[in-house]
């Protein structure tokens, strides 16, 4: 019996980019530290043939080094350009996409960008915005979740558990808030 393949998420792992610890206060002694526990997180949470949407940032650094960690990762691997992929997309990505990407995963409608949005495509009708680049800064709605890796413990997270977190909480995208 073949076990059902599974999505997650996940953007700004940064990876070879050693600035990164003390921008974002992550608790790694060097970076080669940080790389090594993101991908051991990454494969403990990814089977080989679920999908990963990543959202943006994957890795700062030499072209060889980046490919070096991109192959350790397990699952179908896409990339949503972020503003620090430049090198990344030379990487064996199964897709990638420019910009917001819409699709439907499970029944739901998502559109998936580095960047978050305010408003985007379908939100009155339940679409659902997943985003990172703001390394936790910026929290989530009602229908929108930041999916990097400074929220969900430097691994990519479910849908399932996205979906949670955005049940939990009590604020409303501002498109579809009722004025005041």
């Amino acid at each position: 019996m073949e076990a059902s393949m599974a999505t997650f998420f996940t953007a700004d792992s940064h990876h070879l980019h050693a600035g990164i610890l003390h921008a974002c206060k992550r608790p790694f002694a060097s970076i080669q530290e940080h790389d090594d526990c993101l991908v051991e997180a990454w494969n403990a949470t990814v089977a080989p043939g679920d999908t990963v949407y990543h959202l943006g940032d994957f890795a700062l650094g030499p072209a060889e080094a980046a490919e070096r960690v991109f192959r350790r990762l397990h699952g179908r691997k896409v990339l949503i350009v972020g503003n620090h992929d430049k090198r990344s997309r030379r990487l064996g990505w199964a897709e990638q996409h420019e910009g917001i990407y819409e699709t439907a995963i499970e029944g739901r409608h998502f559109v998936l960008c580095h960047y978050p949005m305010r408003s985007w495509p379908r939100a009155f009708r339940g679409s659902l915005h997943l985003y990172g680049h703001t390394h936790w800064r910026l929290p989530g709605t009602t229908q929108s979740c930041d999916v990097g890796v400074d929220v969900w413990g430097y691994r990519p997270v479910s849908l399932s558990a996205v979906i949670d977190a955005m049940a939990l909480s009590d604020t409303k995208p501002e498109e579809l808030r009722a004025p005041a």
